[in-house]
């Protein structure tokens, strides 16, 4: 078989362009017209395609190569005869421009008609996409100056003025399909000299196009060379993508400019869009645009297929005062619905009786009056949660991805109420502390927290979090798990209730429990023994030395 050197194809007025992607590599089978490399200028970015089928044998370029016209790009072994309809059409001689397009064509003066601005020659390519509007109406417009942004799939490029002027008319919008001829717009001439205008052929008289289909794209007629922006004219900042990727977010819905770039001089590749589609199905980041929809505090469900959310004029039924959200609230509160939204919670409630735990804590804080440390319920449910955590250890885990990340640690945050709301703070590794040293911890966070001292070293890294109502009072309710965290217990107040006790009633004070779980890692099954375990540390503390 014969080996075939496949070269940069005519790409117009550009001289060398730098290679950003290489998407074939030794060994691959191509076929004609299948894109090879992407190439990127400052005014545009290409694909190139092969002029043959076969084997490739030996590449050429690598990423960060200058080409140009007629640099081998690879070596294929072909295989039979097959070539491009476009190699073909590169070896035949170039059609004259249309005498329509000469430089007498059209030129802007003074009290002039409005000059109609049209899509010049851009090769094989029809209906190619608006994907970039860079003028308004109004605009003072110079000669080559660039208008609109079109793309196809292999190719994307900027549409220049033909002339100088004032934008009178803007005909196009993001998303129109356009071809050679279609109007954009019109100009009032300035009176300034304007560049030699590209009259709009009929379709059927369109000149035929010499050179390969994604070269031609990046073209416009020979006298409308494509400029780059103008420093004082608005750019739009088009992602820098190659068009394959560009393609490759429009069909997953990706904003590109919300997207970081790996790739050199920071340009988004098909991994770096892929990488954000998982963060933002993880939960791990958000677009502008969900976020514009979702706000923390009373958005709208527009985001999520909801009706929107109700505009009142509350002045008409009363008197009213509008207040501030406080920093933490409106911190808090975007995480808050995130988890809520994100999360598939389910919540288990149970009682503890805590009858014997009770007076083993009141007794022990009448023994250690004079230390100045005094011992709360909490103390003793961080003990026992961090116990049933080394017997449950789905519950002391994170999902990354596919994978869940089990820990070896055990630091449990607590909510902690503050004058600007509830904070949450992490008693660390307190399955290595007693009771005693949680319950100077847990006072010395509180104590940072109502002062507004915390850092976010106090609050970060927490396995498990007991959201305690205890001092307030409440029955049951349900807690939102903190992400990355599986699960959250929630504590109301105890209180005294009848048990029987299998011959009679006894009074027994009684510990509600609420426990929320991520169903996607945690199951019923598993959630109700947790809290069965639970209840039944609390029950006989003894069991946590087992």
């Amino acid at each position: 078989m014969a080996a075939i050197e496949v070269q940069v194809p005519d790409i117009g007025d550009f001289d060398e362009v730098s290679v950003i992607e290489v998407l074939v590599k030794v060994g691959d089978t191509v076929k004609a017209e299948q894109s090879l490399v992407t190439v990127e200028s400052d005014k545009a970015s290409m694909e190139i395609p092969s002029s043959a089928a076969g084997v490739i044998k030996e590449l050429k370029v690598k990423l960060g190569d200058k080409v140009k016209q007629g640099t081998v790009l690879l070596v294929l072994e072909a295989q039979g005869v097959e070539r491009s309809a476009s190699s073909v059409e590169r070896e035949q001689p170039k059609t004259a421009p249309s005498p329509q397009a000469g430089p007498d064509a059209q030129r802007s003066t003074p009290n002039a008609q409005p000059v109609e601005l049209r899509i010049p020659d851009i090769g094989d390519f029809k209906d190619v996409a608006v994907i970039e509007i860079l003028v308004k109406p109004g605009d003072a417009i110079k000669a080559e100056q660039s208008l609109i942004t079109v793309e196809s799939d292999k190719a994307s490029m900027e549409i220049p003025a033909s002339a100088a002027g004032v934008l009178k008319t803007l005909t196009v919008k993001i998303g129109d399909k356009v071809n050679v001829g279609d109007l954009i717009g019109s100009l009032e001439g300035s009176g300034a000299a304007s560049a030699p205008a590209v009259a709009a052929p009929p379709p059927a008289a369109a000149p035929a196009v010499a050179s390969a289909p994604v070269a031609v794209a990046e073209r416009t007629a020979p006298t409308a060379a494509l400029p780059p922006h103008e420093p004082s004219t608005p750019t739009g900042a088009l992602p820098h993508a190659s068009p394959s990727v560009r393609k490759f977010a429009r069909e997953l819905g990706v904003p590109l400019e919300e997207v970081k770039g790996t790739g050199p001089k920071a340009r988004i590749t098909h991994e770096d869009v892929q990488s954000f589609t998982r963060s933002v199905m993880q939960g791990e980041a958000t677009t502008k645009a969900a976020a514009a929809k979702a706000p923390a505090g009373g958005g709208g469900g527009e985001g999520l297929g909801l009706l929107p959310w109700p505009k009142v004029d509350f002045a008409k039924f009363g008197p009213f005062e509008r207040k501030e959200m406080g920093r933490i609230k409106k911190i808090s509160g975007a995480n808050l619905h995130r988890n809520w939204v994100m999360i598939p919670h389910v919540t288990n409630h149970d009682d503890a009786d805590i009858t014997e735990l009770e007076a083993f804590r009141v007794q022990l804080n009448k023994e250690n009056e004079k230390s100045g440390v005094k011992v709360t319920m909490l103390a003793f449910l961080i003990k026992a949660c961090v116990a049933a955590l080394k017997k449950f250890p789905d519950f002391n885990s994170s999902l990354d991805g596919d994978q869940l990340v089990l820990k070896q640690y055990f630091h449990i945050g607590f909510a902690a109420d503050t004058p600007n709301g509830l904070v949450v703070p992490v008693i660390k590794n307190a399955d290595q502390k007693g009771i005693l040293q949680i319950s100077t911890e847990m006072g010395e966070l509180a104590k940072k927290a109502r002062d507004g001292k915390l850092g976010p070293a106090d609050m970060q890294g927490a396995c498990f979090t007991i959201s305690s109502l205890g001092g307030i009072g409440g029955r049951y309710f349900t807690p939102i798990i903190n992400a990355p965290e599986v699960a959250i217990l929630g504590v109301c107040k105890s209180q005294m209730e009848p048990v029987w006790d299998g011959t009679q009633f006894q009074p027994r004070l009684m510990l509600p429990l609420s426990l929320s779980w991520d169903h996607r890692v945690i199951d019923g099954a598993s959630a109700a023994r947790f809290n069965a375990y639970l209840g039944a540390i609390l029950s006989d503390f003894r069991r946590t030395m087992l």
